[in-house]
C-alpha cells in the first residue's frame, strides 16, 4: 500500500459521492411516484387486488359479459379522462332484458352485424368506482385491456368487488 492510497479523500471523491446520493434519492422518489399513478383496481370487499392495471390518461378499457338470459356479449367501454372513469360507450347485439338505448343518454348507431353501438355516453363514473356482483363462469364478467381479456370471474365469481380508477389527479373519496 502506497502513502498516496492511505490519503484523505478529496474534492473529487467528495462529489462523486454526492452525485451518487443524488442519483440514489431520485430513484427512490421515482418509484414512489410509480405507486400514485393512475390505476385500475378490481378488488373485492375485503379489500384484497383481483386486478389491477396501470391507466395512464387517455387510456381505454372495456368490462365485458355474457348477458346472464341470452348469453349475448355486452360491453361498456372507459376512457380515464381528466382523471376520470368515464363511461365512453357500450355495445349491446340487441335489446334483450335489462338492455337498451335510453333517448338522449348517447346516440344509438348500428354495428354492422345486427346490434348496435351507444356512442357518446361520455358520463363520468361518480367517485371514479363503482361495485359489480360478479357473475358466474358462464356470465364471465372480464376486462378487456391492450388486446387482452383478463376474467374477473375466474377469480370473484358471485361476489361483490369494487371497481375503481385511482388518479393522482384526483382525491381518492
Amino acid at each position: 500500500m502506497t502513502l498516496e492510497s492511505r490519503r484523505a479523500p478529496g474534492p473529487a471523491t467528495f462529489r462523486t459521492l454526492v452525485l451518487g446520493l443524488a442519483v440514489a434519492t431520485i430513484s427512490i422518489t421515482a418509484m414512489a411516484a410509480t405507486d400514485e399513478r393512475a390505476r385500475l383496481e378490481v378488488r373485492g370487499e375485503d379489500g384484497r387486488p383481483i386486478l389491477v392495471l396501470p391507466m395512464p390518461e387517455g387510456e381505454r378499457w372495456c368490462l365485458e359479459w355474457n348477458h346472464s338470459v341470452t348469453g349475448i356479449r355486452v360491453q361498456d367501454c372507459y376512457r380515464h379522462l381528466a382523471g376520470k372513469m368515464v363511461l365512453e360507450r357500450s355495445h349491446q347485439p340487441d335489446f334483450a332484458a335489462g338492455l337498451g338505448h335510453v333517448p338522449g343518454r348517447g346516440r344509438q348507431v348500428s354495428d354492422g352485424q345486427g346490434g348496435y353501438w351507444i356512442e357518446d355516453i361520455d358520463e363520468p363514473v361518480p367517485g371514479n368506482r363503482y361495485r359489480l356482483r360478479v357473475g358466474s363462469p358462464q356470465v364471465n364478467h372480464r376486462l378487456l385491456y391492450e388486446e387482452r381479456r383478463l376474467s374477473i370471474s375466474d377469480q370473484a365469481a358471485g361476489e361483490r368487488v369494487i371497481i375503481h380508477l385511482h388518479s393522482p389527479t384526483i382525491p381518492p373519496y
